[in-house]
């Protein structure tokens, strides 16, 4: 390993790796900072955001925890 040639390869594959951990880590910062900002922004910046069909779900997900709620209450066995 003596080889200046392969000392250079060496280090410029390190440094290469080092370049790409970076710059993968600064992105998972920024994408972090991000939901913490959003948190910081309160539920009215995340309701703007829903869509109909969204709300839609969440009725119908609403709407059969009711009938299974109710089937308990009757002793119904679903």
């Amino acid at each position: 390993m003596n080889d200046p040639m392969t000392t250079i390869t060496v280090a410029g594959a390190a440094l290469s790796g080092l370049g790409i951990f970076t710059f993968a880590a600064l992105r998972g910062w920024q994408g972090w900072l991000e939901v913490r900002r959003m948190e910081l922004a309160g539920p009215a910046r995340c309701e703007a955001q829903r869509s109909p069909a969204g709300d839609m779900i969440e009725v119908a997900d609403l709407k059969e925890r009711v009938r299974k709620l109710e089937a308990i209450a009757a002793c119904v066995d679903l």
